[in-house]
């Protein structure tokens, strides 16, 4: 199963967070957190990779919508976005609604609103290639 959605940039990282930030606010997507990888593994166990931020996103009348059909659905909110350097570009990757769906299963009463975070989310990555 296949869980995420993608684009590449050929931009530098610090402008392509920025980006993606404003991509999802164009969508209705606030970023509610924000961890640094990258830092928080150099810091607890000394390991190096490259710049990684897990964007947690929300856009609060789809999660109002997916709480009100199932609220154990707060367990997969909000959506994960996740950017991260790749050589000179950087690689903007969000978890797939359907994903909760799957998960949910199809009497959860979600498949509207995942396919309508779907489609949020689908047209702020395309913005986003449009930018390259």
């Amino acid at each position: 199963m296949d869980y995420g959605l993608g684009v590449r940039l050929d931009r530098p990282f610090g402008q392509a967070v920025e980006a993606v930030t404003a991509a999802l606010k164009e969508q209705g997507f606030g970023v509610l957190t924000t961890i640094d990888v990258r830092a928080t593994l150099r810091e607890k166990i000394g390991a190096e990779i490259e710049d990684y931020l897990i964007l947690g996103a929300c856009n609060p009348a789809l999660a109002h919508r997916a709480l009100l059909a199932d609220r154990r659905i707060g367990l997969l909110l909000p959506c994960n976005v996740v950017v991260r350097a790749d050589g000179d570009a950087t690689v903007v990757e969000a978890v797939d609604p359907q994903t909760m769906v799957a998960l949910a299963g199809p009497d959860g009463g979600l498949d509207e609103v995942a396919d309508e975070a779907a489609r949020r989310l689908t047209a702020a990555l395309a913005a986003l290639a449009t930018l390259g």
